[in-house]
């Protein structure tokens, strides 16, 4: 068996998980901005399990697993590896960063917009954008 083929489509897959709750969490605060106050509870339960239960193991999954990768394949990493790392490290982040969130709207003292919220929900995807072509192009 190929671990390392193994490695990178169970890194790929715990990405995918990881990136989902990235895209999604901050959409609920969209909705819980303005939430009523009967949907309120579920919207909390809602976000941190999310967070708690999906987002953290995919990302700690995903970070393990790469590392892995790295250590499988050492000579695969050059200078565009650097860049994927420094945009991996802002996307951890951000990860946190919603997690204060998660416990702002948790203690109802979030002071954030829906606007906020809905431009906020935009930064995953410029990371993964520039993950995914340097992983994937290695321009450098």
């Amino acid at each position: 068996m190929d671990f390392y083929l193994l490695a990178k489509a169970l890194h790929l897959i715990a990405l995918v998980a990881w990136f989902a709750g990235l895209f999604y969490l901050p959409r609920l605060f969209v909705y819980h901005v303005h939430a009523p106050t009967d949907a309120e509870l579920m919207l909390r339960v809602m976000e941190f399990r999310l967070y708690r239960y999906i987002m953290w193991p995919a990302g700690i999954v995903t970070t393990a697993l790469g590392l892995w990768l790295m250590t499988l394949n050492p000579g695969a990493i050059a200078g565009w590896f650097g860049v994927k790392m420094v945009l991996v490290a802002v996307l951890w982040g951000f990860h946190l960063i919603l997690g204060l969130y998660v416990k702002k709207f948790a203690a109802g003292v979030n002071t954030k917009s829906e606007k906020f919220f809905r431009l906020y929900n935009e930064v995953p995807t410029f990371l993964l954008l520039g993950i995914v072509i340097l992983a994937v192009m290695k321009p450098f």
